[in-house]
Protein backbone atom coordinates (compact mmCIF):
# COMPACT_ATOMS: atom_id res chain seq x y z
CA UNK A 1 0.00 0.00 0.00
CA UNK A 2 1.31 3.45 -0.93
CA UNK A 3 0.69 6.27 1.53
CA UNK A 4 0.92 9.80 0.12
CA UNK A 5 1.40 12.98 2.10
CA UNK A 6 -2.33 13.70 1.98
CA UNK A 7 -3.42 10.16 2.81
CA UNK A 8 -4.71 9.68 6.38
CA UNK A 9 -2.57 7.28 8.36
CA UNK A 10 -4.08 3.84 8.93
CA UNK A 11 -5.82 3.38 12.25
CA UNK A 12 -3.17 0.91 13.42
CA UNK A 13 -0.46 3.48 12.66
CA UNK A 14 -1.95 6.32 14.71
CA UNK A 15 -0.48 6.82 18.13
CA UNK A 16 -2.76 7.10 21.11
CA UNK A 17 -2.69 10.58 22.55
CA UNK A 18 -0.96 10.51 25.97
CA UNK A 19 -3.07 11.39 29.00
CA UNK A 20 -2.54 14.92 30.28
CA UNK A 21 -1.87 15.06 34.01
CA UNK A 22 -3.53 17.72 36.13
CA UNK A 23 -0.12 19.38 36.64
CA UNK A 24 0.38 19.64 32.87
CA UNK A 25 -3.19 20.87 32.45
CA UNK A 26 -2.55 23.59 35.04
CA UNK A 27 0.59 24.76 33.26
CA UNK A 28 -1.02 24.81 29.80
CA UNK A 29 -4.16 26.55 30.99
CA UNK A 30 -2.24 29.05 33.08
CA UNK A 31 0.04 30.02 30.19
CA UNK A 32 -3.03 30.45 27.98
CA UNK A 33 -5.21 32.37 30.42
CA UNK A 34 -2.53 34.69 31.76
CA UNK A 35 -2.20 36.35 28.35
CA UNK A 36 -5.41 38.41 28.44
CA UNK A 37 -5.13 39.91 31.95
CA UNK A 38 -1.41 40.58 31.52
CA UNK A 39 -1.98 42.40 28.23
CA UNK A 40 -4.85 44.39 29.76
CA UNK A 41 -2.80 45.25 32.83
CA UNK A 42 0.12 46.39 30.70
CA UNK A 43 -2.11 48.63 28.59
CA UNK A 44 -3.92 50.10 31.60
CA UNK A 45 -0.74 50.87 33.51
CA UNK A 46 0.70 52.52 30.41
CA UNK A 47 -2.02 55.20 30.65
CA UNK A 48 -1.68 55.94 34.35
CA UNK A 49 1.33 58.23 33.94
CA UNK A 50 -0.81 60.63 31.92
CA UNK A 51 -2.92 63.33 33.55
CA UNK A 52 -6.38 62.23 32.57
CA UNK A 53 -9.85 62.51 34.05
CA UNK A 54 -10.47 58.77 34.06
CA UNK A 55 -7.24 57.87 35.90
CA UNK A 56 -9.16 56.54 38.90
CA UNK A 57 -11.27 54.29 36.68
CA UNK A 58 -8.16 52.99 34.93
CA UNK A 59 -6.51 52.27 38.26
CA UNK A 60 -9.60 50.32 39.31
CA UNK A 61 -9.51 48.25 36.14
CA UNK A 62 -5.81 47.57 36.63
CA UNK A 63 -6.50 46.40 40.18
CA UNK A 64 -9.21 44.03 38.94
CA UNK A 65 -6.80 42.49 36.44
CA UNK A 66 -4.13 42.12 39.14
CA UNK A 67 -6.66 40.42 41.45
CA UNK A 68 -7.55 38.04 38.63
CA UNK A 69 -3.89 37.12 38.15
CA UNK A 70 -3.40 36.50 41.86
CA UNK A 71 -6.49 34.29 41.96
CA UNK A 72 -5.34 32.22 38.98
CA UNK A 73 -1.94 31.74 40.57
CA UNK A 74 -3.56 30.57 43.81
CA UNK A 75 -5.53 28.01 41.81
CA UNK A 76 -2.39 26.86 39.99
CA UNK A 77 -0.41 26.52 43.22
CA UNK A 78 -3.12 24.55 45.00
CA UNK A 79 -3.84 22.32 42.01
CA UNK A 80 -0.31 21.76 40.78
CA UNK A 81 1.12 20.76 44.12
CA UNK A 82 3.47 23.72 44.74
CA UNK A 83 3.18 23.36 48.51
CA UNK A 84 6.01 22.79 50.98
CA UNK A 85 6.80 19.07 51.16
CA UNK A 86 8.24 19.08 54.66
CA UNK A 87 6.55 19.13 58.04
CA UNK A 88 4.10 16.26 57.50
CA UNK A 89 2.16 14.87 59.26
CA UNK A 90 0.60 18.09 60.56
CA UNK A 91 -2.27 18.91 62.90
CA UNK A 92 -5.50 19.31 60.99
CA UNK A 93 -6.14 22.68 62.63
CA UNK A 94 -2.82 23.96 61.19
CA UNK A 95 -3.84 22.76 57.74
CA UNK A 96 -7.16 24.61 58.09
CA UNK A 97 -5.40 27.79 59.17
CA UNK A 98 -2.92 27.66 56.28
CA UNK A 99 -5.68 26.94 53.75
CA UNK A 100 -7.77 29.89 54.91
CA UNK A 101 -4.78 32.19 54.60
CA UNK A 102 -3.84 30.91 51.14
CA UNK A 103 -7.40 31.23 49.81
CA UNK A 104 -7.56 35.01 50.28
CA UNK A 105 -10.92 34.83 52.03
CA UNK A 106 -11.37 37.75 54.47
CA UNK A 107 -11.69 36.55 58.06
CA UNK A 108 -14.98 38.40 58.46
CA UNK A 109 -16.48 36.34 55.61
CA UNK A 110 -15.73 32.95 57.19
CA UNK A 111 -17.49 31.14 60.01
CA UNK A 112 -15.20 28.38 61.30
CA UNK A 113 -16.54 25.50 63.41
CA UNK A 114 -14.03 22.92 64.67
CA UNK A 115 -15.39 19.89 66.52
CA UNK A 116 -13.55 19.02 69.77
CA UNK A 117 -12.50 15.64 68.36
CA UNK A 118 -10.78 17.31 65.39
CA UNK A 119 -8.26 19.12 67.58
CA UNK A 120 -6.04 16.04 67.97
CA UNK A 121 -6.27 14.80 64.37
CA UNK A 122 -3.06 14.79 62.34
CA UNK A 123 -2.94 14.44 58.55
CA UNK A 124 0.02 13.05 56.70
CA UNK A 125 -0.28 14.38 53.15
CA UNK A 126 -0.04 17.84 51.57
CA UNK A 127 -2.97 17.02 49.29
CA UNK A 128 -5.34 17.60 52.20
CA UNK A 129 -4.28 21.24 52.24
CA UNK A 130 -4.56 21.47 48.46
CA UNK A 131 -8.13 20.14 48.60
CA UNK A 132 -9.26 22.62 51.23
CA UNK A 133 -7.41 25.55 49.64
CA UNK A 134 -9.11 24.87 46.31
CA UNK A 135 -12.58 24.79 47.84
CA UNK A 136 -12.02 28.01 49.80
CA UNK A 137 -10.35 29.74 46.86
CA UNK A 138 -13.34 28.91 44.66
CA UNK A 139 -15.71 30.31 47.31
CA UNK A 140 -13.61 33.47 47.45
CA UNK A 141 -13.23 33.92 43.71
CA UNK A 142 -16.81 33.19 42.68
CA UNK A 143 -18.85 33.73 45.85
CA UNK A 144 -19.43 37.49 45.38
CA UNK A 145 -18.58 38.09 49.03
CA UNK A 146 -21.22 35.71 50.39
CA UNK A 147 -20.44 34.18 53.81
CA UNK A 148 -18.66 30.83 53.94
CA UNK A 149 -19.02 28.23 56.68
CA UNK A 150 -16.16 25.78 57.20
CA UNK A 151 -16.95 22.88 59.53
CA UNK A 152 -14.11 20.57 60.59
CA UNK A 153 -14.99 17.24 62.17
CA UNK A 154 -13.43 13.87 62.90
CA UNK A 155 -14.24 10.26 63.72
CA UNK A 156 -11.86 7.34 64.27
CA UNK A 157 -9.30 7.31 61.43
CA UNK A 158 -11.26 9.88 59.40
CA UNK A 159 -11.43 13.65 59.03
CA UNK A 160 -14.36 15.60 57.57
CA UNK A 161 -14.23 19.03 55.93
CA UNK A 162 -17.50 20.76 55.00
CA UNK A 163 -17.53 24.03 53.04
CA UNK A 164 -20.97 25.68 52.77
CA UNK A 165 -21.97 28.79 50.83
CA UNK A 166 -25.26 30.12 49.49
CA UNK A 167 -25.84 30.94 45.85
CA UNK A 168 -23.41 28.35 44.44
CA UNK A 169 -24.36 27.35 40.87
CA UNK A 170 -24.88 23.76 39.71
CA UNK A 171 -21.74 23.90 37.55
CA UNK A 172 -19.66 23.66 40.73
CA UNK A 173 -21.15 20.23 41.39
CA UNK A 174 -20.48 19.26 37.77
CA UNK A 175 -16.80 20.22 38.10
CA UNK A 176 -16.52 18.23 41.33
CA UNK A 177 -17.95 15.15 39.62
CA UNK A 178 -16.21 15.42 36.23
CA UNK A 179 -14.28 12.34 35.12
CA UNK A 180 -11.71 14.27 33.06
CA UNK A 181 -9.89 17.57 33.70
CA UNK A 182 -11.26 20.63 31.88
CA UNK A 183 -9.49 21.96 28.83
CA UNK A 184 -8.74 25.27 30.55
CA UNK A 185 -8.58 26.66 34.09
CA UNK A 186 -12.37 26.78 34.39
CA UNK A 187 -13.22 24.29 37.11
CA UNK A 188 -9.73 22.78 37.23
CA UNK A 189 -9.28 23.37 40.95
CA UNK A 190 -12.64 21.77 41.73
CA UNK A 191 -11.91 18.80 39.48
CA UNK A 192 -8.61 18.27 41.30
CA UNK A 193 -10.47 18.21 44.64
CA UNK A 194 -12.29 14.98 43.84
CA UNK A 195 -9.23 13.50 42.10
CA UNK A 196 -6.93 14.10 45.05
CA UNK A 197 -9.58 12.93 47.52
CA UNK A 198 -9.85 9.61 45.67
CA UNK A 199 -6.06 9.27 45.60
CA UNK A 200 -6.06 9.60 49.39
CA UNK A 201 -8.78 6.98 49.77
CA UNK A 202 -11.49 9.53 50.53
CA UNK A 203 -14.59 10.85 48.82
CA UNK A 204 -16.42 14.08 47.97
CA UNK A 205 -20.19 14.59 48.20
CA UNK A 206 -22.46 17.60 47.66
CA UNK A 207 -25.87 18.45 49.05
CA UNK A 208 -28.13 21.49 49.17
CA UNK A 209 -30.29 22.81 51.99
CA UNK A 210 -31.51 26.17 53.24
CA UNK A 211 -27.92 27.23 54.00
CA UNK A 212 -26.78 26.69 50.41
CA UNK A 213 -24.47 24.14 48.79
CA UNK A 214 -22.31 22.05 51.12
CA UNK A 215 -19.25 20.25 49.77
CA UNK A 216 -18.40 17.38 52.13
CA UNK A 217 -14.91 15.87 51.95
CA UNK A 218 -14.17 12.72 53.97
CA UNK A 219 -10.49 11.79 54.18
CA UNK A 220 -8.39 9.28 56.09
CA UNK A 221 -6.48 11.08 58.83
CA UNK A 222 -3.22 9.45 57.73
Amino acid sequence: MTIGLDTPAPRWFRRRRPRVTDEEAVLRALCHDLGTPLASLQALLGHLDVDREDADALAGLALEQADSLVSMLRTAVATGGALPSGGWPRPLVDVVRASLQASGLPAAQVRLAVAPAAGDVRVGDARVQRILTNLLENAHRHGAGRPVTLAVGARPRWARLVVTQAGVPDRVVAHLQAAEPPADLTGLGLWSVQRQARELGGQVACHRDDAGLSVVVDLPDR
